[in-house]
């Protein structure tokens, strides 16, 4: 009978012997380096987009006292402005690559959870080609959408895991999935949707009792949503910003032309992007059309409706608010994944040609992000030191515009917990002239401005940066009696210009 000290080295041997031909110790390290690899270029550029700047700034609004949803708002839900606080509170928040690398490990997480669900159903080889699939489409849009640490990124894994919990019938850990994310971008819980759906099959196929389960979801997905809103948050303030307070800003109203420019250009980028794994799925429609045998056919998941459900849900989530911004699309990206990854496991469409046309579209984007043009950046950065020249850490700062970003590059405090000026306008892309002005802000925002710059004093420097927007100072009475009472231009950097407080 052997005895435990001579068996330890035949368990060493076999843990080893599994560590070197394990399906995931040899997948995943894989999938690391290829989440970094496409993702360098993350690294290149102070700033991406306004959404970083907001999220930056929200984050030293916070770490000096700020309350959320009180003195720092936005329409978000708080897990990322939470987690840029803690990232600054632990490296400093003079740069932006803690969160990037953060955004790699949440790609990464995507991308082997989506392995775990193709596994699954089709086997080992179309995990493996799920998993990396994803990251080589992950940066098919517009480098400003794909490169950044934004909402959408840090949704997606439990976007996945919540799908993945579902289809394994562990129904609680499914709605505290879709709870959290909720609680990282409003639109993430249009993934109930799938849940709810394999839920209703689950029970019609094993005659399962669906209420006892239903009730698990529902607590699942409450208990963390309370939590936050009821202790971590001012209840009243997380209900409006969140929830009830964005009606005006996702209205039908706006410049139609221009939203559906921006929809059908960016649907059309994803496509290509996608291209290789889309024609399968095509194919794979055509022969159900028709009545064919599908070649390959036979996997344990042959149905794949629920799939489809999680994309028709996603598209919806996209369309909410008539936006259609590029970052809204990485949402799309795991169900067409998946639709495409199994189309090729069940067609006689070999793999070689899929990999090969999304690793030569892979290629491109990142050669895009590498060489993307910066003069927007380097303006705003320009316009930054000339801010943090005039000004001292003590001063107060107001951008008129919508690029937050400003504060976080000239290091200067916030006047106002608007930081930029939608909120005061009803501005957002793609609106036009429309339903633009005083009379559409947030409700009682101007009131709420006014008692700030009287508590803290007028701001020493006005960046006013709107340019031709329908929001200009022109068009705003009260930012062009404020301005011309108060200020003096000192300079002038593009389309931006910059006021200072004029001496008594």
């Amino acid at each position: 009978m052997p005895t435990p000290t001579s068996s330890r080295p035949a368990v060493t041997a076999r843990l080893r012997e599994q560590v070197r031909t394990g399906y995931w110790t040899r997948l995943v390290p894989v999938l690391a380096l290829l989440a970094v690899a496409t993702h360098v270029p993350s690294f290149l550029r102070p700033v991406w987009s306004p959404d970083e700047g907001y999220l930056a700034t929200q984050a030293r609004m916070l770490a000096d006292g700020g309350v959320l949803y009180d003195t720092v708002v936005d329409r978000k839900p708080p897990l990322l402005p939470w987690l840029y606080q803690a990232c600054f509170a632990l490296f400093g928040s003079g740069s932006l690559w803690p969160l990037r690398s953060l955004a790699i490990v949440a790609h990464l997480a995507t991308a082997v959870l989506l392995a775990s669900v193709a596994r699954g159903r089709w086997g080992n080889r179309a995990g493996g080609a799920a998993g990396v699939l994803y990251l080589l489409l992950s940066i098919g849009l517009s480098p400003e959408d794909t490169q950044a640490a934004t909402f959408e990124v840090f949704m997606l894994p439990a976007m996945v895991a919540a799908f993945r919990y579902a289809e394994r019938r562990r129904w609680l850990a499914a709605g505290i999935a879709v709870a959290l994310c909720s609680l990282t971008k409003q639109t993430g819980g249009a993934v109930l949707l799938p849940v709810l759906w394999m839920l209703l099959q689950d029970a019609r196929r094993r005659g399962v009792r669906w209420p006892p389960v239903l009730a698990a979801i529902g607590f699942g997905f409450a208990l963390p949503i309370a939590l936050v809103a009821l202790i971590l948050t001012k209840p009243k303030g997380f209900l409006f910003w969140v929830v009830t307070g964005s009606g005006d800003y996702a209205s039908l109203g706006g410049a139609w032309l221009q939203m559906t420019g921006r929809a059908l250009g960016n649907s059309a980028i994803l496509l290509a992007a996608g291209l290789g794994f889309v024609v399968p799925i095509g194919y794979r429609l055509w022969l159900r059309r028709g009545r064919r045998a599908v070649p390959g056919a036979g996997e344990e998941h042959g149905s794949t409706t629920d799939l489809w459900v999680w994309l028709l849900s996603s598209a919806v989530a996209v369309s909410v608010g008539f936006h259609f911004f590029g970052h809204y699309y990485l949402q799309l990206m795991p169900p067409l994944v998946l639709l495409g990854v199994g189309a090729v496991s069940t067609s006689a469409v070999r793999w070689r040609p899929v990999l090969t046309y999304s690793a030569v579209a892979c290629t491109f984007f990142w050669g895009l992000a590498v060489f993307w043009p910066g003069q927007k950046l380097t303006q705003t950065t320009e316009v930054a030191t000339a801010v943090a020249k005039q000004t001292t850490p003590k001063d107060t700062v107001l951008v008129w515009g919508m690029h937050p970003e400003l504060y976080w590059l000239a290091d200067r405090r916030p006047a106002s917990r608007y930081l930029t000026a939608g909120f005061l306008t009803n501005f957002s892309g793609g609106k036009d002239g429309q339903k633009v002005g005083e009379q559409y802000s947030v409700s009682e925002a101007w009131q709420t401005f006014d008692e700030e710059l009287a508590a803290k004093g007028l701001p020493e420097i006005v960046v006013d940066d709107s340019g031709t927007a329908p929001y200009q100072p022109l068009l705003i009475p009260r930012i062009e009696s404020l301005l011309d009472t108060h200020y003096e231009v000192v300079g002038v950097t593009g389309d931006t210009v910059i006021y200072r407080l004029k001496k008594k």
